[in-house]
């Protein structure tokens, strides 16, 4: 068995660099992307948060989030990606890095768009609501990061594996550019200054929260190509202990 495992390694460590390789860049790539988004988004959000629903009539500033508030929104998620990353870290080594890649992708949709729809009406409420399914997306960008690092390492060959790992990295790169846009207003306002109530038009409170649930979008795009992925076959080898498979 142990002659078939070292086999199948040296085979993978020699293999030819094929189509299926920049595939896998593409969808773990994509992963990177969705993680990077999802996290940095909400330095625009807060913003949006504070004149939304802690603005002071009179007050010489628009408003903007208390600190404890702040902290607590921007800084929750990255608690869950510590969890996550031990959680699912695990539990691909359990059950498969292409069944547990697929949780992690599902948990990131459905709190991406849950955190877009956090309730209530009191800004006490939609805060905590918020924080909530933050934790839970940090939660599955915490299982991502080391899946998606893990299956291009085992994909790759000797040779490329560091140029295709630092190609799913550098998407991170395009997923805080993306969190950072802004888009060209389609309800223009006057300054604050200038008159302090119409500044912060209405549409805003429905501009937060698309900014949150298109972290989703993404994600489910390439939910699809996960699922299609192989096994890697360093895992099926070494862990699965089928080397046979893992040659075919």
């Amino acid at each position: 068995m142990a002659r078939e495992q070292l086999d199948v390694l040296n085979a993978l460590d020699a293999a030819k660099t094929q189509m299926y390789h920049f595939t896998a860049i593409v969808i773990a790539g994509m992963g990177f992307f969705t993680d990077a988004y999802d996290l940095f988004c909400i330095s625009l959000v807060t913003k949006l948060l504070g004149r939304i629903y802690y603005h002071e009539n009179g007050a010489a500033k628009p408003g903007t989030l208390p600190p404890n508030v702040s902290a607590a929104v921007n800084g929750v998620a990255f608690c869950g990606t510590l969890i996550g990353q031990l959680f699912f870290g695990w539990l691909g080594d359990k059950l498969g890095r292409k069944k547990v890649y697929g949780m992690t992708l599902m948990v990131m949709v459905i709190a991406s768009v849950a955190s877009g729809l956090s309730f209530g009406d009191k800004p006490k409420a939609v805060m905590a609501t918020l924080c909530f399914f933050r934790f839970w997306l940090g939660f599955g960008i915490g299982g991502d990061y080391p899946l998606s690092a893990t299956i291009m390492s085992e994909y790759a060959n000797k040779k490329t594996r560091g140029a295709f790992i630092a190609a799913v990295f550098a998407m991170q790169g395009f997923g805080i550019l993306a969190g950072g846009m802004q888009f060209k207003a389609g309800y223009p306002s006057p300054a604050y200054q200038v008159n302090a109530l119409a500044s912060t038009v209405p549409e805003a409170d429905y501009a937060w929260r698309i900014i949150l649930m298109f972290g989703a979008l993404p994600a489910a795009l390439t939910y699809y190509w996960r699922m299609k992925m192989p096994e890697t076959a360093r895992y099926t080898a070494l862990v699965a202990k089928n080397a046979k498979q893992a040659c075919c």
